[in-house]
């Protein structure tokens, strides 16, 4: 089949069975595919589901899925961009998918600005992102998007996947990720996901330099200072944040 939109599709078949696997286990009662293309990875969720929602943008590969899945009353085709569409309509739902690259760091957000009713995902995604989001405090891989996904979810790794995995093969490897959300998520998350974007501002600067035109003098006082955003913990980032509010609401 022609390919469109960057899509590079699985044809090692292993691959999108560990992904069902870790999405699933033996069995999940909803689960919301993104991105099914030529429904590798849909063959080994239907038989671990009541009811699948699969959203594909390219309407040939709409018309392929159905001529593949012929009267499979599980599954539900949505020709749809997923940027575009409320998926929250089918939750409670498990999220899957072998993600488009160029697309990738939208869809994260998308689902972990949703409720708890979406309490896992596993996506296959470009290995440097794959890095970014696993990444610990203190290593070059740790910015923005590793605290924005852990402050919602625990970040696991499920397996590396080769290049020539894929057809046509894209240029960088890839590997799979699973999210499980946080029983307890901070109650001010858009409020503190500005200030983590802030210590991140310029990520070889300080605190000190990154935050003072945002809290003054102020900045100065804290132990942090001199350090750097990469080098804080999740908890790091929390207490901070509540430090400065505090001194801001107070000067």
């Amino acid at each position: 089949m022609p390919r469109k939109l960057g899509q590079h599709f699985l044809i090692r078949d292993a691959i999108p069975e560990r992904l069902a696997t870790a999405a699933c286990g033996d069995y999940t009662s909803r689960v919301i595919e993104i991105g099914a293309g030529r429904g590798a990875l849909t063959r080994h969720l239907l038989p671990r589901v009541n009811e699948l929602h699969a959203i594909e943008l390219d309407d040939r590969l709409v018309a392929h899925l159905r001529k593949k899945f012929p009267g499979e009353s599980k599954l539900h085709l949505h020709q749809a961009d997923v940027l575009a569409t409320d998926l929250a309509q089918w939750g409670p739902a498990v999220i899957t998918g072998n993600l488009p690259y160029y697309i990738t760091s939208p869809i994260i957000e998308k689902f972990l600005a949703l409720d708890d009713r979406f309490h896992i995902a596993v996506f296959l995604v470009q290995r440097e992102v794959a890095e970014r989001l696993s990444a610990k405090p203190g290593s070059r891989a740790y910015g923005f998007l590793t605290v924005a996904a852990q402050l919602v979810c625990d970040v696991e790794f499920v397996c590396h996947v080769p290049a020539e995995a894929f057809t046509p093969p894209p240029k960088v490897d890839s590997a799979a990720l699973r999210f499980r959300r946080r029983a307890a998520v901070p109650l001010n998350l858009s409020e503190l996901l500005r200030f983590v974007s802030r210590c991140f501002r310029q990520k070889r600067k300080t605190l000190r330099n990154n935050l003072r035109p945002f809290y003054g003098p102020a900045v100065d006082t804290i132990a942090e200072a001199k350090l750097r955003a990469e080098q804080l913990t999740l908890n790091q980032f929390i207490e901070l944040h509540e430090r400065l509010s505090m001194v801001s609401q107070n000067s």
